[in-house]
């Protein structure tokens, strides 16, 4: 982990909330979560002073929330539900000479359920019915259902997260997630992005991204958190 720290990267998910998607969003100055349907993700101005009570108005009974970089005790009315770490991953290599998957169909509402149903089946991470509309999704749809995916969450100036990278267990092993993360590695270059993901400690792919060229650029807490 030996990239140079970015005060922005290193605050992702507030700025993402508090900023690019804070149309997307709900809270205060001090805690924002995604809007319903959207990825089900918390964050604080302040992870160190978190402000759960700025969430009261607009997080429901029973409502689960990811949280990243919070390792206090739970405050009245909250319950840490599942703890963890993950890496969070940025490339440094050089984009794809050429699309590497100028066959990917580009998603939008119409494919909404189905991508909910893979994102449920492969659990990619916290997905919502509408979080393909926070960028531009792919995937590979055969007999007419969608066999994998992937796409952008996260945003802040100069920065694009490539998020919800799902292959459907019958058809891993053709390459097609690193074909999707390569379209979407070119379209980042091309804007003048620099590209990052997450994935968890415990998962595989964390391999397959160094081999691709991504570097952990920083191991963080994340929690499952219910509002009670």
């Amino acid at each position: 982990m030996s990239l140079p720290r970015d005060p922005v990267l290193d605050h992702i998910f507030w700025r993402a909330l508090n900023g690019a998607h804070r149309q997307w969003s709900d809270g205060t100055e001090g805690a924002r979560r995604y809007t319903r349907g959207f990825s089900p993700i918390i964050a604080f101005a302040d992870p160190a002073r978190p402000d759960f009570a700025a969430l009261a108005s607009c997080c429901a009974s029973g409502e689960h929330f990811y949280c990243d970089g919070w390792t206090g005790a739970a405050p009245s009315g909250w319950r840490i539900e599942a703890e963890s770490t993950m890496f969070r991953m940025v490339w440094d290599g050089a984009p794809p000479p050429a699309d590497p998957a100028p066959d990917a169909l580009a998603l939008d509402a119409r494919h909404a359920e189905q991508a909910l149903a893979l994102a449920s089946l492969c659990k990619p991470g916290p997905f919502g019915i509408r979080t393909i509309e926070l960028g531009d999704y792919f995937g590979y749809v055969e007999d007419g259902r969608l066999v994998a995916m992937a796409g952008e969450r996260l945003r802040a100036p100069g920065l694009c997260e490539i998020s919800g990278v799902c292959t459907h267990p019958d058809h891993t092993g053709r390459g097609l997630a690193r074909k999707l993360i390569g379209k979407l590695l070119l379209r980042h270059a091309a804007r003048g992005e620099r590209s990052f993901l997450h994935v968890m400690r415990d998962n595989p792919a964390h391999q397959l991204y160094l081999a691709m060229g991504f570097e952990d650029y920083l191991e963080s807490t994340v929690r499952v958190v219910v509002r009670e």
